[in-house]
């Protein structure tokens, strides 16, 4: 198995950043618990088998863990009110920030720039609407899978696209979803983004991208035989380098 299909991508964004921040803090309590009851597996095992004729009977296997020696374990008011409690505070200390990240996936914070994204079998559509009623006309176009044939040294198989979005960083973006036929699903790892396209309903999510580069991603729903061939590629610039794209595609529309 590659090293880098067990690891998250690189973040890119602030929704990004916390995914992997929650999950590194959820390992710690998984990391906790795993310890404990590895412990209690194995010293029960120990006891359970030390002496063959010891009674093997669950109330007297525990009153020999050196742990629960002065707990009645038979009918254990105690520790039957802390193995229900510290679950629970465990269950809170996660659901808090979890709550905070589901939250923040949500916000829309005054967006600068609108992007709708279609679906279709089997490619996307772009417009960017923010530019729909300028003179030159919409700024609009589809993104197919580059072939194998024609891929360039250093292109990536089954991600390279003939048409790539062109994103700002620093830039607070809307993203709004939908699709024309079939569920589809727009997937950025980097961006922690993984939304679905639904026919005849608008899904949108936040986008702020923190630095420049060539994100990939691709649709992670089942929308039929070739579903493995619809890739998304984007490239967040500088705001200054994006307006000079703008201008230079409405140029070619004119």
């Amino acid at each position: 198995m590659n090293r880098a299909s067990l690891i998250f991508q690189d973040s890119a964004t602030p929704i990004m950043e916390g995914i992997v921040n929650l999950h590194n803090y959820i390992f710690f309590f998984l990391i906790v618990v795993f310890v404990f009851t590895s412990y209690m597996l194995a010293s029960s095992i120990y006891v359970y088998y030390r002496d063959s004729s010891y009674p093997k009977n669950l109330a007297h296997l525990f009153w020999r863990l050196e742990i629960f020696r002065n707990i009645n374990v038979t009918h254990g008011t105690l520790l039957e009110i802390v193995w229900t409690i510290i679950p629970s505070l465990i269950l809170v200390a996660i659901a808090i920030p979890s709550f905070a990240l589901l939250y923040a996936m949500d916000e829309v914070i005054a967006p600068v720039l609108t992007l709708k994204v279609i679906g279709y079998q089997w490619y996307w559509a772009y417009q960017y609407s923010d530019y729909n009623n300028l003179a030159q006309g919409s700024l609009a176009f589809d993104s197919y899978m580059v072939d194998e044939r024609d891929l360039k040294l250093g292109d990536l198989r089954l991600l390279e696209v003939d048409n790539e979005i062109v994103l700002p960083t620093n830039t607070h973006i809307r993203v709004i979803l939908t699709a024309a036929d079939v569920l589809h699903s727009w997937a950025v790892p980097s961006f922690g983004v993984k939304t679905d396209a639904v026919p005849g309903r608008l899904n949108q999510i936040p986008l702020f991208i923190k630095r420049q580069g060539v994100f990939y991603g691709q649709c992670s729903e089942l929308c039929g035989v070739n579903h493995g061939f619809m890739p998304i590629v984007v490239k967040a610039v500088e705001v200054n380098d994006y307006f000079g794209w703008v201008n230079s595609s409405l140029a070619r529309l004119a």
